[in-house]
């Protein structure tokens, strides 16, 4: 037998897009001899869905994909994800279930039974688990259908969980273990679903066949990284990160193992490639094509700048370089130098006469106060007023440029510096934006070297280096990893050897700044704990403020 795994970049509610990729995907899985051809979790509508579930007409429209994937079925096998409708009147209206498709005939359906409910997934809220298991007879095989998270509980090892769904099946007898998953990238992602594969491969001793999605939705960006393991426990194939594709395998071969092609892990570029997809991804699948940002002459713009390039190409991106009273000239001269060595387009637009504008309309009002944060956000918000005014007149959607560490501490002003349609290192941190850019000028050091080499700095006062105000990043970010990644508490950071008064003032940051992350953009999520739906934290908690 020969089975297709397919790797698509699916589209949410884009259900004609989708069908078309399925339908050529079947098409040249037929070419190549495949069996059968198996396509990723929910893949008719696109993942995750959300509230369009609650949508009658949509529910209609994936059964209507369905049809058109049996219609299409004759003489291969087509397994793919869909919602079905539970015809019990109790719970809830759906399943995430899994369809097997063959000769115009439905040979059956797996609804999902571990529905995740933490960190970005949300599945109770629509899906009634699956409560019955039973294996496919397909060409002599009984295969075990599972959708996504039913493989994540391997022999009741997760406390998450009561039922392990393939144990449910052992009685049967099966002969391999189809998954049909959509699993978020993080750049610790491949090496733990690797290993989640193996347990269930070490548990039953069968072939386990893995396809996922690639491409992004909005801040979920998907690698692809499809598996095969064999009986022996290795990986006999791993299917490329963030790239569409299909590739065919013989169950024999797979079955004596023996083989091994792993796909190597280097987070820096996983976390590159991830960020490059989600912004092309962001703009193609709204239909956006121009990008335009703020280019101060420091490291995060800079990145940002890049990838954007890198994502859309130059002839999409325009920058603004908006220099203050206070901007240094080699922080100018660093802009206009990356803006020149990317070959896009960039306007110096001096922020000071509107500044010095908004010092007369206030000087009554601020008669006897000094020059403070006041005066620094109202130079942000000059800035992002004249980049909203931009994006607006000329269609350029605002990539916002903050990273982690500083949205993390509130190191941002709101309709300032956090404007943006999407925030592209919102989950990176400080530390891991100069490895960016290290990679990034890994052939022709494309970013100025001063932009790398200089002290950080918001230059909104005189002298100002982002050092006066915060710890200096390496320990910032570690103390910010272990409480937001890791989440140890005040007390287990002090014991790690971290100080007391430096963990009391960084966490107190945190904390009384959730208000500004509920109203930043959509954060591209690279990490197992991003800003945005994998994070719901109170803006008026107590603990720890």
């Amino acid at each position: 037998m020969k089975i297709a795994l397919a790797q698509l970049d699916y589209h949410i509610g884009n259900f004609e897009a989708n069908l078309h990729k399925m339908l050529l995907a079947v098409e040249q899985a037929r070419a190549l001899g495949a069996d059968l051809v198996c396509f990723g979790e929910l893949a008719v509508c696109g993942y995750p869905p959300r509230d369009f579930l609650e949508f009658d007409d949509f529910i209609r429209r994936c059964y209507a994909s369905v049809e058109a994937l049996r219609e299409a079925s004759t003489g291969i096998g087509i397994v793919v994800g869909a919602p079905a409708r539970n015809p019990v009147v109790e719970g809830k209206d759906l399943h995430n279930s899994a369809y097997f498709l063959y000769d115009g005939a439905i040979l059956g359906v797996q609804h999902k039974a571990l529905l995740p409910t933490y960190d970005i997934f949300d599945e109770y809220r629509y899906f009634e688990p699956g409560r019955e298991f039973r294996t496919v007879a397909f060409k002599g095989k009984k295969i075990a259908l599972s959708v996504c998270e039913d493989i994540w509980n391997v022999g009741n090892n997760n406390p998450l969980y009561t039922i392990c769904p393939l144990d449910e099946m052992l009685h049967e007898h099966p002969d391999f273990i189809l998954n049909l998953s959509a699993s978020p990238f993080s750049y610790t992602q491949a090496g733990e679903r690797i290993h989640v594969v193996q347990s269930n491969v070490a548990r039953y001793g069968i072939p386990l066949f893995y396809t996922n999605h690639v491409g992004a939705q909005t801040d979920l960006i998907f690698d692809g990284g499809s598996l095969v393991v064999s009986p022996d426990g290795l990986v006999f194939d791993e299917m490329p990160y963030f790239e569409e594709g299909l590739r065919v395998y013989d169950l024999e071969a797979v079955q004596q193992g023996g083989q091994a092609n792993e796909q190597p892990k280097d987070k820096i570029k996983l976390i590159h490639d991830a960020l490059v997809v989600g912004i092309r991804d962001y703009f193609r699948k709204l239909g956006f094509k121009h990008a335009i940002l703020g280019l101060s002459g420091g490291i995060d713009s800079a990145v940002t700048c890049v990838l954007a390039v890198e994502a859309l190409g130059a002839e999409n991106v325009r920058v603004l370089l908006l220099p203050s009273q206070f901007s240094s000239d080699h922080s100018v001269d660093d802009a206009r130098q990356l803006a020149e060595n990317l070959g896009i387009r960039y306007d110096i637009l001096p922020i000071l006469p509107m500044f010095e504008a908004f010092e007369t309309a206030l000087l009554t009002q601020f008669a006897g106060q000094p020059f403070n944060v006041t005066e620094e956000n109202i130079q942000a918000r000059i800035r992002g007023t004249l980049l909203m005014a931009m994006s607006n007149k000329f269609g350029n959607i605002l990539l916002n440029t903050t990273n982690k560490s500083e949205m993390a501490v509130g190191y941002g002003t709101l309709y300032g510096d956090m404007c943006g349609g999407i925030s592209v290192l919102g989950d990176v941190y400080k530390t891991d934006v100069y490895a960016l850019a290290r990679y990034l000028n890994r052939d022709a050091g494309v970013i100025p070297e001063n932009s790398i080499e200089k002290p950080p700095s918001a230059e909104l006062r005189p002298n100002q280096k982002d050092s006066d105000s915060l710890p200096d990043y390496d320990i910032l970010d570690a103390v910010l990893y272990q409480y937001i990644e890791c989440r140890q508490g005040p007390r287990e950071l002090v014991q790690m050897g971290f100080d007391e008064a430096l963990v009391a003032r960084v966490l107190r940051l945190v904390n009384i700044n959730e208000f500004k992350r509920e109203q930043a953009a959509p954060v591209l999520r690279v990490s197992r704990k991003s800003f945005g739906m994998g994070r719901r934290m109170p803006i008026v908690g107590k603990y720890l403020s």
